[in-house]
């Protein structure tokens, strides 16, 4: 079972996306990160998402990491993608300014939970 999390729990205060638009933005990163496989935290401020899914993956990513960057523009989104056969592979790095590690942390734990329950709360 999902431990709840209020909506954009990792965003900080200075937040810009109009509150009535927020748990949808959480919905499409819940999706994306139902496909996550492993995640790295390469230091405080960088992690690493290594996701897969289905067709279109990569263009997914990157229209919903513009989005995001245009209304918190803490974060510094760079999806790669990984040749592959059978799905769509990509790693996604997550970079912060070190006043907002907790934000990436909250962020970083929360892809976590929904990968490790497999679906979005």
């Amino acid at each position: 079972m999902t431990t709840p999390n209020p909506p954009l729990a990792w965003e900080p205060d200075a937040c810009t996306l109009p509150t009535a638009e927020r748990p949808l933005r959480l919905a499409e990163f819940d999706d994306l990160f139902t496909g996550l496989t492993s995640l790295d935290r390469l230091s405080p401020v960088h992690v690493r998402m290594h996701l897969v899914g289905a067709a279109g993956l990569e263009d997914t990513v990157r229209d919903l990491t513009a989005r995001e960057t245009e209304c918190c523009s803490l974060f510094t989104f760079t999806a790669t993608p990984i040749p592959s056969a059978d799905r769509d592979r990509l790693t996604l790095d997550v970079e912060v300014p070190s006043a907002h590690t907790a934000v990436l942390e909250a962020l970083a734990k929360r892809a976590e939970t929904i990968a490790a329950d497999g679906k979005a709360s």
